[in-house]
């Protein structure tokens, strides 16, 4: 039996009360969703749903299927509590001066 080569890559999860950064080796050829699973980072936050959560790997969106490479960063993405847009706009509305008549 040949010997796999082995990578290495870090999965990342963080909550607004803690983060965590889990650096672990794993065979080449392994998927974006098998590094997450062989991290235990499921067991720490039973929170994540990886069918519903966005993936990534070093902040761009990528697939559960994606083939890791050697030091890539896997992240975990949280759903947004606010809409972004929404809240730029509320912000902009209070900045500015009331319109006199």
């Amino acid at each position: 039996m040949a010997n796999t080569k082995q990578i290495k890559v870090e999965v990342a999860y963080a909550r607004p009360d803690v983060q965590i950064l889990q650096r672990l080796q794993v065979d080449e050829g392994t998927t974006l969703v098998q590094a997450i699973e062989q991290s235990g980072v499921l067991d720490k936050f039973p929170e994540i749903k990886l069918g519903e959560q966005k993936l990534g790997v070093f902040g761009k969106i990528a697939a559960a299927d994606t083939v890791l490479r050697d030091k890539d960063r896997v992240e975990i993405y949280r759903p947004l509590i606010a809409d972004p847009k929404a809240s730029r706009r509320k912000r902009a509305e209070k900045k500015q001066p009331p319109v006199d008549d």
